[in-house]
């Protein structure tokens, strides 16, 4: 058994890796609404075979945890996913390890900026407020 090393896991997350946050956009009704007016994602997907290391990430981080995704599309694996959605782990482990290390891919570094911006406006509410809503959903657009 080895441990995953920390260009390993920028590797990994430059590959498959995602930042996101899911903003529900305040001028759109919609009869299913998120339970979260914004919701921080850190995460990544792996087909079935490759569970392993998405277990590995968790031990690695120590925060997390691994999901099955059914995948019913044709030519589709079923895959699991390693998900950070407690904003306390993102903003005292997550965010910290890729500032220390940083991906390489410019796209991926792009999201990452965009989601430690998106980070910073949720701490302080912004969220909260319509119009600060409209203001996060703005910048989200600008994510890969």
């Amino acid at each position: 058994m080895y441990m995953l090393n920390p260009n390993y896991v920028v590797g990994l997350i430059d590959g498959e890796g995602s930042f996101t946050v899911y903003i529900r956009n305040p001028d759109v009704s919609k009869k299913v609404k998120r339970r979260a007016k914004a919701e921080p994602r850190f995460y990544i997907k792996l087909i079935e075979k490759d569970v392993n290391i998405l277990y590995k990430l968790k031990e690695f981080f120590g925060c997390g945890n691994v999901y099955f995704q059914k995948d019913k599309r044709l030519n589709h694996q079923n895959c699991y996913r390693y998900e950070v959605a407690n904003r306390k782990d993102l903003e005292k482990i997550v965010i910290p390890f890729f500032q220390k290390h940083q991906l390489q891919l410019k796209s991926k570094r792009k999201d990452f900026k965009i989601f430690c911006e998106l980070m910073k406006r949720i701490k302080k509410g912004d969220h909260l407020t319509k119009s600060g809503l409209r203001n996060l959903y703005k910048i989200k657009e600008k994510m890969h």
